[in-house]
């Protein structure tokens, strides 16, 4: 088996990236996916994030009401911190079991928003970093997926710097360029992943 980390900074296409991967045949494990479900309605996830904010955080069917949630934890690390001392234990016990189920020779993708900041390269046998220009972020963020580009910028803010992303890198795939050519570069990433995970 071969760990790969996925990561990228928000509105740098990692989504894309791993959706590619799967196409050419890796098995992903989305720890944004995974946060989600470990604070679904009756878990003691959302119970935990409840006590710690409030029951303002919760939506009118339960559920957590993700965008008031952001708003409070992007403008302020320290209750960044207490979200991320909840959600990352749980996602992580749910990654490893998912991982521990995956077939022996499979090359493993775990998309993982947060490695760099959290310190999780060492985890991997290979990372890889998409990566795209800061502008092309914030256009993708606003333009996309309806953020005000004050929201946008927050949330860049709080996330690892280009620089701090690259520096912890196997493979850097670059996201400004058109889909063909992302296509062209996931598959050669492919190939050489394949022939890692024959070799380990």
């Amino acid at each position: 088996m071969l760990t790969v980390g996925l990561t990228g900074g928000i509105g740098a296409g990692k989504s894309e990236v791993s959706r590619l991967l799967v196409a050419c045949g890796a098995v992903l494990i989305d720890a944004d996916r995974i946060a989600r479900e470990v604070v679904a309605p009756g878990t003691p996830g959302l119970a935990a994030v409840v006590e710690a904010f409030g029951a303002e955080v919760l939506a009118a069917d339960g559920g957590l009401d993700r965008p008031r949630l952001g708003s409070i934890v992007f403008a302020d690390p320290e209750k960044l911190a207490v979200l991320n001392g909840i959600v990352h234990p749980l996602v992580g016990a749910r990654s490893r079991e998912l991982e521990d189920a995956a077939p022996e020779d499979a090359v493993v993708v775990h998309d993982v928003p947060l490695l760099t900041e959290n310190g999780l390269a060492p985890f991997y046998d290979v990372v890889i970093v998409v990566d795209a220009d800061p502008g092309t972020q914030l256009d993708r963020l606003v333009r996309l997926r309806g953020m005000t580009e004050d929201d946008a910028r927050a949330r860049m803010a709080a996330q690892a710097t280009r620089e701090e992303r690259r520096k912890i890198a196997d493979i850097v795939i670059d996201n400004d360029v058109p889909l063909p050519d992302l296509q062209a570069r996931v598959r050669e990433v492919w190939a050489d992943l394949a022939r890692r995970a024959r070799t380990e």
